[in-house]
């Protein structure tokens, strides 16, 4: 059996991101947990989030698990969800600049700007 480690730094919809991965794979165990350990127990880890980077950042930091996490990211199955996936790029644009966990280069740009330079938005009826 497989442990699913949903990694809980007080910014992620852990409830929804659990529930949904009990759905799909019930042959599993899902933890939600901030626990250092247990995430580096973990064969699968879900790093799910809600919010701005800027926070994110700062309580990874403040925690310790940003390092966790770029461990964890670099030796097993590993999803970023949201802001989760936000976080481990390189940097965003959001909060007037902020340095992300670097495991994926690649600079976060907003929508407004993005869409100054040609890309689409989409409105829905």
């Amino acid at each position: 059996m497989h442990r699913v480690a949903v990694i809980d730094y007080g910014m992620g919809n852990l409830r929804s991101v659990s529930k949904a991965l009990e759905a799909v794979a019930s042959e599993h165990e899902v933890i939600v947990t901030a626990d250092a350990k247990a995430i580096s127990n973990a064969s699968h880890i879900v790093f799910p989030g809600v919010g701005a980077i800027r926070d994110c950042m700062s309580t990874l930091q403040q925690t310790g698990l940003d390092d966790i996490v770029r461990t964890a990211a670099a030796s097993k199955p590993f999803l970023g969800i949201c802001l989760g996936m936000q976080a481990l790029m390189s940097h965003s644009e959001e909060n007037s600049g902020t340095e992300g966990l670097g495991i994926i280069p690649g600079n976060v740009r907003h929508f407004d700007q993005a869409a100054a330079q040609g890309l689409k938005s989409r409105t829905w009826a």
